[in-house]
């Protein structure tokens, strides 16, 4: 059966993973979770895994993905940044979503970001037409792309930084599956279902504030 040959390979890629890895998916599934809670935290425990990862990747001779980490390492102490700072007579950052204008800005600047992931991919992969001609470039590219925009958007607060998470899931789940990662598939489950619960809880958080300021 399809499903206990998904079970046993989810088993093996347990059984198959380094306790470094481990730390860093519950590292990485906390910090989403307190992201949903818009807690500070979310920053200590996903610098903590991005930096685990930018070691597990790095010596695995897996550059690009470092490299994505270390990005993500970045805009999580922006982001922590961000959240705290308080200006005069501030009460620091608050969730919002973005204008029209900025829906726009964003979303060109993911499609830019996905042009530019996938030049790279091109440019080092060329010579590998198996590669090449296959649906990871493309797909790769594309997750990538929108979660290097999700970071900033949740850096900032803004609600819309959900729907990237969750597009981004969505193609990341069966990616990792055919790859025959059920495990970090299923580490993806986790994490598009939190970002839905994120989504919600953020719009109803936001509605509530402007609610409030109506009211006030």
């Amino acid at each position: 059966m399809i499903s206990a040959d998904l079970f046993q390979t989810f088993w093996n890629n347990v059984l198959d993973t380094s306790w470094l890895e481990i730390i860093a998916v519950f590292f990485g599934i906390a910090s989403v979770w307190f992201a949903k809670k818009e807690n500070i935290l979310v920053y200590p425990t996903g610098i903590l895994s991005v930096l685990i990862y930018v070691w597990i990747c790095f010596t695995a001779k897996l550059y690009a993905d470092a490299g994505i980490n270390f990005y993500y390492f970045v805009t999580s102490v922006y982001g922590w940044y961000a959240w705290t700072h308080k200006s005069s007579g501030d009460t620091g950052l608050i969730i919002s979503v973005n204008s029209n204008k900025q829906q726009w800005m964003w979303a060109i600047l993911s499609v830019g970001a996905y042009g530019l992931i996938f030049f790279t991919l091109w440019t080092f992969k060329q010579n590998d037409t198996e590669y090449m001609q296959s649906y990871l470039p493309y797909t790769d590219s594309f997750t990538t792309a929108m979660f290097l925009i999700a970071m900033i958007l949740m850096a900032r607060k803004k609600v819309e930084n959900w729907v990237y998470w969750i597009i981004g899931d969505v193609v990341s789940i069966p990616l990792y599956l055919v790859k025959g990662l059920v495990f970090t598939g299923f580490q993806y489950l986790v994490f598009l279902i939190i970002a839905f619960m994120g989504y919600v809880a953020w719009k109803r958080s936001y509605n509530e504030w402007r609610t409030k300021s109506v009211i006030g």
